[in-house]
């Protein structure tokens, strides 16, 4: 079914983009989305590790949601950055990821390096280790808000 589903959206994408309606290129647009089905498959991108296609429907939500983050992260480090006093209290956190896919933790890495104020400095093990400019970016993801928004978009 994911193999449909996915060659389905490559020909909807080339048919799209291309623009060309005439046989050969058609042909050639069919040649190219079997190739790249082929390609993909044999990388694995059809395990359930990587395969996140099932996540459209939930992703605007989570998107809106990280928007927000952002707009207050960058609310939250322009007061820092504006402050006469400059109260950067860098933070290493770590944050353990460990219950969550391989997928959602690249997603709440990059999500949390997205925000303003946080950097993810490295993934061992289902541990995220975060890099805060200030002890209220640490407390922000220890509350795991985060961790829930991302278990919640990569559930089944």
């Amino acid at each position: 079914m994911r193999s449909v589903v996915t060659v389905l959206l490559f020909a909807a994408t080339w048919l799209i983009w291309s623009g060309h309606y005439s046989p050969l290129p058609l042909a050639l647009g069919a040649l190219s989305c079997a190739a790249v089905l082929v390609l993909a498959r044999r990388t694995g991108f059809f395990s359930d590790d990587v395969y996140t296609l099932h996540l459209a429907a939930r992703l605007p939500r989570f998107w809106l949601w990280l928007l927000w983050e952002l707009v207050r992260a960058n609310v939250a480090v322009a007061r820092v950055i504006l402050s006469r006093r400059m109260p950067i209290e860098p933070t290493m956190v770590s944050i353990d990821a460990s219950r969550l896919p391989p997928a959602a933790q690249a997603t709440l890495a990059n999500s949390i390096t997205l925000t303003p104020g946080t950097v993810c400095h490295d993934v061992i093990g289902g541990r995220i280790e975060v890099h805060c400019l200030t002890r209220a970016n640490a407390e922000d993801l220890k509350n795991g808000e985060m961790i829930r928004r991302i278990s919640e978009l990569s559930r089944h």
